[in-house]
């Protein structure tokens, strides 16, 4: 069974990382929650969900002081990380190897063992440090995915629009989940 590590942190976008667990759900994919403080006041000030739906919707939850869990040793094996949405401090923090909570310390142990780290980060507009620590990371083969809205699959709802977004992220690992419809090179009135 693949295991994937998910870190909620305080940054707008909950809603992301609520989704994915709630895709990934009824799944082969075994999910490894980390909600960070603020990203758990977060979720339950910007949706309807309580902490404890969410951590129902993962196989495993730690807290985010927990820096003995499983998540925090390279000897855990998974598929990798992601977090979903990732602040701009928790980035940062990533960035720069300080593990000031569990989520930074698992995401530091998957870049060691060269896993897939997937950072959903979220912030408008950005700033110099932002996109250099971006940069930073990208360099070490993170990958950085900012929840950009797609229109070519016509969305009518949010809902859609949220799920075009997981469903990348999720690619990023190769997992295919069609949430949504995906490209397919057809375009009304496209001139030839």
């Amino acid at each position: 069974m693949e295991k994937i590590i998910v870190g909620i942190t305080g940054s707008t976008g909950s809603i992301l990382g609520i989704r994915l667990l709630e895709i990934l759900k009824n799944t082969e994919v075994e999910t490894h929650l980390i909600v960070s403080k603020w990203g758990h006041q977060t979720m339950e000030h910007e949706t309807n969900y309580s902490y404890e739906q969410v951590t129902n919707l993962a196989d495993v939850t730690y807290g985010p002081g927990d820096m003995g869990a499983a998540v925090s040793s390279g000897s855990f094996r998974t598929q990798g990380m992601v977090v979903i949405p990732c602040s701009m401090a928790s980035l940062a923090s990533i960035s720069n190897g300080q593990g000031s909570h569990l989520i930074h310390r698992a995401a530091d142990v998957i870049m060691k063992e060269q896993r897939k780290l997937v950072l959903v980060a979220r912030e408008l507009p950005l700033n110099q440090i932002h996109l250099e620590n971006m940069l930073k990371l990208a360099r070490m083969n993170v990958s950085i995915v900012p929840p950009m809205m797609a229109f070519y699959s016509n969305p009518k709802t949010v809902e859609e629009m949220i799920d075009h977004i997981v469903m990348r992220v999720l690619d990023q690992f190769n997992i295919k989940i069609d949430a949504v419809p995906r490209w397919d090179g057809k375009m009304k009135n496209r001139n030839k």
